[in-house]
């Protein structure tokens, strides 16, 4: 391929991947309520400590870490609605079609609300442990294994480093 068609490729993939991502933009907040207007769609959002509201349209998931997920009405995500230390609300005119979890929360669904997808909702305490705490001791004890192993194979008189440097004369 020359480097004339090479350069046009490029350019017409980077104005259709610019020209979905207008019509659908991705949100990413920290610290930050996320909102979605009557009239707006969206694509995937993310909130890091803080909560998504959505009235609007989301193609795409919504996914919080330490906040909600409110899914007002006439909401609705096409996608997985997903809650880390956090509770997921789906009110009367609103829908989730993929499914709806919370891990450390608990999935509130009124009547008329509908979810497409699975409902699960691990709450309180035990979920967050179920999430978070199990794998970092996993990740701790693997690191005191290594730890470990490395002090086994050390000769027994091999210097230890102080991080201080001597000088012998």
């Amino acid at each position: 391929m020359t480097r004339f068609a090479a350069l046009t490729l490029s350019v017409l993939m980077a104005a259709c991947v610019a020209s979905f991502a207008k019509d659908n933009p991705e949100r990413t907040q920290v610290g930050r309520e996320i909102h979605v207007g009557t009239t707006e769609t969206a694509g995937e959002l993310t909130c890091f400590a803080c909560s998504i509201y959505v009235r609007g349209r989301v193609n795409g998931d919504a996914t919080t870490f330490g906040g909600r997920i409110v899914v007002e009405e006439g909401g609705s995500i096409s996608g997985d609605a997903t809650s880390f230390g956090g509770d997921l609300r789906v009110q009367a005119g609103a829908s989730v079609l993929g499914d709806a979890t919370s891990f450390g929360g608990h999935v509130v669904r009124d009547q008329q609300g509908t979810v497409g997808g699975d409902v699960a909702s691990f709450g309180g305490v035990g979920g967050l442990l179920l999430v978070v705490v199990i794998p970092l001791l996993f990740l701790a004890g693997i690191v005191a294994l290594i730890v470990w192993l490395l002090r086994r194979n050390r000769p027994a008189n091999a210097p230890v480093y102080s991080g201080v440097a001597s000088t012998r004369l």
